[in-house]
């Protein structure tokens, strides 16, 4: 994904699914200079790399 797609994803007021390795998260926070995202799953709290956030479809 695409950090600028992140950033529309992260101030929408919809519920946009957002898959990091197949598992289903929640985007908490951006961090611009280093292109990372703090990510929500169900295994907590982590930091990973924007590029590799999928956007998902609702079903």
């Amino acid at each position: 994904m695409q950090y600028d797609r992140a950033q529309q994803i992260l101030n929408s007021e919809k519920t946009i699914p957002v898959f990091y390795e197949g598992k289903s998260i929640w985007i908490e926070k951006l961090n611009a200079q280093d292109q990372t995202a703090i990510v929500t799953s169900d295994s907590g709290q982590t930091t990973v790399p924007v590029i590799k956030l999928e956007e998902g479809h609702l079903s």
